[in-house]
């Protein structure tokens, strides 16, 4: 694929983004490709060095705020009629509703996926501080009960128990919090992907 049939190609899989954000990844990639060129690279390898149409693509999409392709979506691109404001206003008692359900759910889904991360990280902090508890608590235990060796050895268990479960549970929580972000990445991404492609459809 040489540089105009790269170019032509990256143009048509971003169809449907706001226009300044096409023109600028164009831009962008048309210097690369002139720069890699500069470098001694033939158009077909300084193309290929790039990466494929789609992962640019997707990439573009994903770095778009989600509140940009909305406003960009929802502003019109002429005044309204007459006619046009009279039907919104008699029929927000349908579409209003509609749209503060789906605010709330998408709030919802953001409350409560930051709900999952902080309640993970609380559970394993709690643990840590029990392992720190225990530990402590067995010169404490030792000193205050003159000796009694068993004692300390329960303390000393427990709060080596609570510790090392802290540890599994923290690089545990690193996984899920991780995953939990992908998929969050992903929901965005084909939530805007929608936006596109209603774009696209009319």
């Amino acid at each position: 694929m040489n540089k105009s049939e790269f170019i032509a190609a990256l143009e048509q899989k971003l169809k449907g983004l706001p226009r300044e954000d096409v023109e600028q990844s164009i831009a962008f990639y048309e210097e690369m490709i002139q720069d890699r060129m500069e470098e001694g690279l033939s158009e077909e390898e300084a193309t290929a060095a790039i990466g494929s149409v789609e992962e640019i693509a997707a990439q573009t999409l994903a770095d778009i705020p989600l509140a940009k392709l909305v406003k960009e979506k929802v502003t019109p691109s002429r005044r309204f009629k007459a006619w046009e404001i009279l039907l919104l206003v008699l029929g927000s008692p349908l579409w209003l509703p509609l749209l503060l359900a789906a605010v709330c759910v998408v709030a919802a889904v953001c409350i409560t996926f930051w709900a999952v991360i902080l309640s993970l990280y609380a559970v394993d902090l709690s643990f840590a501080v029990s392992g720190i508890a225990g530990i402590v608590g067995t010169f404490l235990f030792a000193y205050a009960s003159s000796g009694n060796l068993a004692g300390a050895l329960l303390f000393l268990g427990a709060g080596m128990l609570c510790a090392g479960i802290s540890i599994f549970l923290f690089l545990g929580c690193n996984q899920i919090t991780r995953g939990l972000f992908l998929l969050n990445k992903n929901m965005l991404t084909g939530i805007k992907s929608l936006f596109v492609r209603k774009e696209e459809a009319q």
